[in-house]
């Protein structure tokens, strides 16, 4: 499951399960655009960028929920990056 973090996530399906904004909790769509703080999201035909600080989230309905948080860098610099398990 840890595979998910080092791939690239655009073209996958984001689900966001938690944030501090309660109006983002339930969005889902396609990642079109990832930045060092940011995703970008095609929903409905609609484009919402979202801050990666202030959501966690679910890719591909994998089971493992992530906290942006930990992700504040850029999707290349991501790619080899060795994470921690809980």
């Amino acid at each position: 499951m840890s595979e998910i973090f080092n791939l690239p996530w655009i073209s996958r399906f984001l689900s966001v399960t938690d944030s501090n904004d309660s109006t983002l909790i339930g969005l889902s769509g396609i990642v079109i655009d990832e930045t060092k703080r940011t995703i970008s999201l095609s929903t409905n035909g609609k484009s919402r960028i979202l801050a990666k600080n202030v959501i966690k989230f679910t890719i591909d309905n994998i089971e493992n929920e992530m906290d942006g948080k930990l992700f504040s860098q850029r999707s290349e610099e991501r790619i080899n990056r060795k994470y921690r398990r809980n």
